[in-house]
């Protein structure tokens, strides 16, 4: 007993004397305190972060001498040797160059950013906390060859490299792993319901095609979002901003964004973390009273007006036709059709800010519980996120977007070679509605569009017959259908309005009622640690689709839309070691992708990459990426009021349907006085739009050309690219170009369907487009014209006068398409030809104190889509922040605005203007 004794003595001392507890202070160049630094002991994953002040200690049950090794991003990693107990070091990191910086989405695994073998962008805490930018999200802006369009103040669309509306379903943007896009339409909605600043470890930007390792979606490129993970970040972090938005065209409003993060490690097994943010605001009032039909035209100057944002006077007709059918009913005298003109006329609609208050704001949460049950890198986590938001949404219509609710729930299962997840993305549209039908709906609860057009053309007649001319005459028509009419804020406009919103049926109201959701799986596995020739990795993905809109938005009146699809990839990695500081790094990957509704597809990915030595790395690229037709591409049943959108999916055909009357010119002919089309007609009984407007300026039938546009299916593009990166003196140099060759592009094209008759058959077709018997539609299809583009970006960063940082892009981008030869088609590449950025700034101009200025310029381009299509101008901008460290208090205080000059602009035709922001704001403990 006393030998075990013994033994149990010696063997407790020896594990006592084996603990070493070590401590110290880590300073920046400037003595300035580097919080969340990671001090690890090398060959282990023991480690802790520095705190606010940049103190650290940690206890080890290790005897010296063993290495530690102290590292942060934008600074060099620095080995410390200790050897002795109880040590305490103060540690200067010198602030490393923007090469270093280690970066995950260009290949699935750690790497720098200096051998990516694609182009990568990359956005972390220290950028984050010197933007310029009201928060992080819009400080992406300022990101090389990155374009930003604001669809409101909280709903900003990322995309690179053209072609995309703010329904951008070419670009995937994820947060820790999860695609937030939502599944009532199927992309990103901003960062409405997205990250909270203070939770934000890292972004990446992937941009151009990313197909190969992240599926469809990822066919412009990939917005990549780390949070931080409470077992590395712990403690309490508080942010707050107040300021104002400044508009000529809403005034002066306040704003406010708040935020929290609490993150706890109970154990070395055991961490969870919170999160929570509000933000509200005042939006972007768009206020465009110029005609979208007739550039510059007015109410006054145009009998058929179309305000850019006034709704209801998308209603028109043609006064003829309603002359000579109040002939034929008796209502008018024997030939007073003769009288009148045949001239389209539009109802009178209402303003924007009638129909929206213009609320901006955001409330979300989320939270994860993070387990690892041995203290090692295996981990499972749940993570759930909740967001709910109010915002302006602009796609065929604009609709406001309101307590819309959105939810994501994720299982994930990792460590450092491989993880498997699993989550769910479920939305609810909420108060949602679209403010053009409100506004028609609102006409119509009043007055019929029968009888308003059947008073306009009886009051224009008995004018014209009392010696008024043709101005003259209008001008009583239209005062005498407007008698009565309800005006903005009376009881009877109020009770229309609450009515419409709340009703679903577009015929009458104009509510956006959804419930979709997707299930989501995919993992991945890096067997890097168990093959010396390679790196190699292999992994999957599942999506399982449910459509939910009660028929609102798809067509699914019977029932939800269910359908799914899959892919699976590998990537294999070589480096391969050459003489001195020389090496090529080979990557080559393929991902074979299936929807249930289409032919599977591979994409492939070769890339190389040559390093001179540690300052210059050249690249290049070769890779296919594809694009699935979308669940609007596919379901979509929606009446946007100038055309009805058809779904292409070959099931869909039948599942959408709607009626007709066909009372007046089409019972003539012997057709019955309603008709039911489906859509069957869109895809084959249709004529293109170009041609029925030929016709009805010519009357030539010759002129009309058959559409019958092919069913939708996937989009592929090739992609080549070529880069380098390096630094030449104190001179950081990033240059890519690229060149993009689409095949079966995937567009929307307007047709026109007669109510009766075969297209072609130069008789009853022609008579039902003659006699305004036809139906516009927007059919998705693939075009097989020749759709190419090209570009390039250089960014160039440097320090001068010792600690100023200065930096600048260029971007170039160009559209290889022959428009005059395909008028038809539809390609939304939405982007400026040239784009310069450029920052000038300091960390730590004297103690504590820093700033940053930023300046953007964005060439003129030509914006189309379905709302519509218009210039958007040039425009400057200059951002800019202060801010100065308390560290007695943990806190930095920050005050700064957007675009300063006062210069309105705006980034999309039908947008409200882009005022200014002021603000202030306070962080605290932020690690």
């Amino acid at each position: 007993m006393k030998t075990i004794i013994t033994i149990f003595c010696l063997c407790f001392c020896v594990m006592a004397s084996s603990q070493t507890t070590i401590t110290g202070n880590v300073v920046d160049q400037s003595l300035e305190p580097v919080l969340g630094a990671t001090v690890i002991v090398v060959g282990t994953t023991v480690g802790t972060l520095t705190d606010y002040d940049g103190n650290f200690s940690l206890t080890v049950n290790q005897a010296p001498p063993f290495t530690i090794q102290i590292s942060i991003l934008g600074f060099q990693t620095i080995d410390q040797e200790v050897t002795s107990e109880n040590q305490s070091f103060t540690i200067t990191l010198n602030e490393g160059s923007e090469l270093d910086e280690v970066v995950i989405s260009a290949s699935r695994t750690p790497e720098r950013i200096f051998e990516s073998p694609v182009t990568v962008e990359r956005f972390g805490i220290k950028e984050i906390k010197n933007t310029a930018s009201v928060d992080f999200y819009g400080g992406l802006e300022n990101l090389k060859g990155v374009d930003v369009n604001t669809n409101s103040l909280t709903f900003r669309s990322i995309n690179t490299r053209g072609f995309a509306t703010f329904a951008n379903t070419r670009f995937m943007q994820l947060v820790d792993g999860m695609d937030n896009s939502t599944p009532a339409l199927n992309f990103p909605i901003g960062n409405l319901v997205g990250m909270i600043e203070t939770d934000v470890q890292s972004v990446e930007l992937l941009p151009g095609a990313s197909s190969a390792l992240y599926g469809a979606n990822a066919f412009n490129g990939l917005l990549f979002m780390q949070s931080k993970n409470p077992f590395d970040h712990q403690g309490i972090s508080v942010s707050y901003k107040r300021g104002i938005t400044s508009q000529k065209a809403a005034g002066d409003n306040s704003y406010y964004d708040f935020g929290i993060r609490a993150a706890y490690k109970f154990t070395e097994h055991f961490a969870a973390k919170v999160n929570f943010g509000w933000l509200k605001g005042t939006d972007w009032a768009a206020n465009s009273e110029v005609d979208s039909d007739v550039i510059g035209g007015t109410r006054a100057s145009n009998l058929n007006y179309n305000g850019i944002n006034v709704y209801g006077d998308e209603v028109s007709t043609d006064i003829k036709a309603v002359a000579v059918t109040l002939e034929g009913l008796g209502i008018l005298p024997a030939g007073a059709n003769a009288l009148v003109p045949s001239v389209n006329v539009s109802r009178t609609g209402y303003n924007e800010g009638d129909l929206t208050d213009y609320n901006a704001e955001s409330v979300k949460a989320d939270w994860g519980l993070y387990l690892r049950p041995w203290a090692n890198d295996f981990e499972i986590s749940y993570v759930g996120k909740v967001g709910t938001g109010s915002t302006t949404y602009q796609g065929t219509n604009r609709y406001n977007i309101d307590n819309f609710f959105q939810q994501q729930h994720k299982l994930e299962v990792k460590n450092d070679n491989f993880y498997l997840r699993g989550y769910v993305v479920a939305d609810k549209a909420g108060d949602s509605y679209d403010m053009v039908f409100t506004g028609i709906n609102i006409n119509r609860a009043w007055k019929d569009d029968n009888t308003w057009f059947g008073e306009y053309v009886g009051n224009y007649v008995a004018a014209t017959l009392g010696g008024a001319t043709n101005e003259q005459a209008h001008a009583i028509g239209r005062t005498a259908a407007e008698t009565g009419r309800f005006e903005p804020g009376s009881v009877g406009f109020n009770n229309a309005f609450n009515k419409s919103i709340n009703d679903p049926d577009l015929s009458t109201g104009s509510k956006f009622q959804d419930a979709s959701k997707y299930y989501h799986a995919d993992g991945n596995y890096n067997f890097s640690h168990l093959t010396e020739f390679a790196d190699i990795q292999v992994g999957g993905s599942f999506r399982q689709y449910s459509l939910n809109s009660s028929g609102t938005i798809y067509t699914d009146l019977d029932g939800p839309i269910d359908y799914s699809e899959y892919g699976v990839y590998s990537q294999i990695q070589k480096k391969f070691e050459l003489n001195g500081d020389m090496s090529i790094k080979l990557t080559g990957s393929a991902r074979y992708d299936k929807s249930e509704f289409f032919d599977g597809f591979v994409s492939p990915r070769i890339s190389a990459g040559f390093t001179v030595n540690r300052n210059h790395n050249l690249r290049a690229s070769v890779q296919t990426g594809f694009r699935n037709p979308t669940t609007q591409d596919l379901f979509i049943g929606l009446d946007a009021g100038r055309a009805i959108l058809v779904g292409s999916a070959p099931t869909n055909l039948e599942r959408y349907s709607s009626n007709f009357d066909v009372s007046g010119g089409g019972q003539l002919l012997g057709q019955p006085a309603t008709i039911t089309q489906t859509g069957s007609a869109v895809y084959n009984n249709s004529y293109s739009l170009s041609s029925v407007q030929a016709f009805a300026a010519a009357g030539d039938p010759t002129l009309l050309e058959i559409a019958n546009p092919d069913l939708v299916k996937p989009e592929k593009v090739t992609s080549a690219e070529i880069g380098y990166r390096g630094k030449i003196g104190k001179l950081i140099v990033d240059f890519s170009t690229y060149y993009n060759k689409y095949e079966d592009f995937i567009s929307q094209e307007v047709v026109i369907a007669p109510y009766y008759g075969v297209v072609g058959d130069n008789a009853l077709s022609v008579a039902a487009l003659a006699n305004g018997d036809s139906q516009a539609y927007s059919a998705y299809t693939n075009s097989d014209a020749d759709v190419n583009s090209y570009g390039a970006s250089l960014g160039l960063s440097t320090k001068i006068f010792n600690n100023f940082d200065l930096g600048g892009s260029y971007t170039y981008t160009k559209l290889d398409f022959d428009e005059a030869a395909n008028p038809d088609v539809m390609l939304n590449f939405n982007t400026p030809e040239h784009k310069f950025k450029a920052s000038f700034g300091n960390t730590a101009l004297f103690k504590n104190f820093g700033f940053n200025v930023a300046y953007r310029f964005t060439d003129d381009y030509f914006w189309e889509a379905t709302f519509g299509n218009g210039v958007v101008p040039e425009f400057h901008t200059f951002d800019a922040q202060i801010n100065f460290k308390i560290p007695s208090l943990k806190s930095t205080l920050k005050v700064g605005g957007t675009n300063l000059g006062g210069k309105e602009y705006f980034t999309a035709f039908g947008t409200g203007n882009i005022g200014s922001m002021y603000y202030a704001s306070i962080t605290i403990n932020n690690l």
